[in-house]
């Protein structure tokens, strides 16, 4: 989880005084200087992708299903096979190495307040404590089961435990289905001999019997195990199309891109090519800029497709196909107190304000 930080410096300008004007350099500061350091973040592409692994195991009576209880296409092998269920593409923000900036402290300037997330990236000025315990969200694996954990010899009658052969056991089964079958026929006609004396224990007694019937159908049946898992696998954005992204195989679920064994999953980027704003002073070689460094991010179309199948088709923020700007000094003085929030997954502005002190 992530833990949002406060550090209260000078991190600005006095806005009438040039000389107590904050720089603001690429990098981290050594020595004696003192102030603040932050990054910005650079979009990674998050592919997360949403399975269920099956598995078979056929019935002790399987051979005997379409002789007793007429089913057909029931199999006497065991096997494992995964489905495909959803896909999901979004953005996130992780902490770019090369956009490293020191906010120097000098005497008689003004102190916001900056909230950092516990990666360095910058989130707010002069904001209230957002109590978020961070942006960018990690996709975890999840296992569930649809299992059920009954034991069908427990419903088996004396005579059933007692036949001398396996297929007798299985024709003494599949009569105890259809009694169990045609009590419940006769309940829900109120024919039964026994009646329950209200809904609610006529409910409990048609779910025990529906039970005690699915126990001793899987005898013939099988019984199927389901566990869905989630998949995730990150790609740094750039012009691309139709590269593999990972595989999919019904025998061995999600595998690495390289592994042939897997049909693969495209992923093709497309920079939209956001016009260009106009460079910002002192951008070169990022020394000695006044303010507070921001990205602009760029838009790019991402298409991910799986064979004839579209998974996603939309637009995306991408912050390395922008640019950067940074916000003035003069926003920062003591006649006014400027509010800043920065989106964490792009380091664009979210929102402005200022207030007259």
């Amino acid at each position: 989880m992530k833990k949002s930080i406060f550090l209260l410096s000078s991190a600005l300008c006095a806005g009438l005084c040039v000389h107590a004007q904050t720089e603001v350099t690429a990098g981290v500061m050594q020595g004696k200087d003192y102030g603040v350091t932050y990054m910005l973040p650079q979009t990674e592409i998050e592919i997360v992708v949403h399975v269920t692994k099956h598995t078979y195991t056929p019935g002790e009576f399987c051979r005997y299903a379409e002789r007793y209880l007429r089913l057909t296409d029931v199999s006497d092998e065991a096997k494992t096979y995964w489905t495909l269920d959803k896909v999901e593409t979004r953005t996130i923000g992780v902490p770019d190495k090369n956009n490293v900036y020191f906010v120097k402290l000098k005497d008689k300037t003004v102190a916001p307040l900056m909230e950092l997330t516990e990666d360095g990236i910058v989130r707010s000025i002069n904001m209230p404590f957002s109590g978020d315990k961070g942006s960018k969200k990690k996709a975890t694996g999840s296992t569930s089961h649809s299992i059920h954990n009954i034991d069908p010899r427990s419903f088996m009658t004396e005579e059933i435990l007692m036949a001398s052969s396996r297929a007798k056991m299985a024709e003494l089964t599949a009569k105890e289905i259809f009694n169990i079958r045609e009590s419940k026929n006769a309940l829900i006609r109120g024919e039964a001999d026994n009646m329950p004396t209200d809904g609610e224990q006529l409910k409990l007694m048609l779910d025990n019997l529906k039970i005690q019937e699915e126990a001793m159908t899987a005898l013939f049946t099988g019984n199927e195990k389901k566990e869905s898992i989630t998949f995730t696998t990150r790609l740094t954005p750039k012009e691309m199309n139709e590269e593999v992204a990972f595989r999919f195989s019904q025998k061995l679920g999600p595998v690495d891109k390289d592994d042939l064994a897997g049909t693969p999953i495209y992923i093709s980027v497309t920079n939209l090519e956001t016009p260009a704003l106009a460079p910002m002073e002192g951008e070169k070689g990022k020394e000695k800029m006044e303010g507070i460094v921001y990205n602009v991010p760029g838009r790019a179309q991402v298409l991910v497709t799986y064979g004839n199948q579209t998974l996603f088709d939309g637009e995306m923020p991408i912050t390395q196909f922008g640019t950067q700007e940074c916000l003035a000094p003069v926003l920062f003085n003591k006649k006014n107190t400027t509010k800043v929030m920065f989106d964490t997954t792009t380091g664009g502005l979210i929102k402005i304000d200022r207030e007259e002190n």
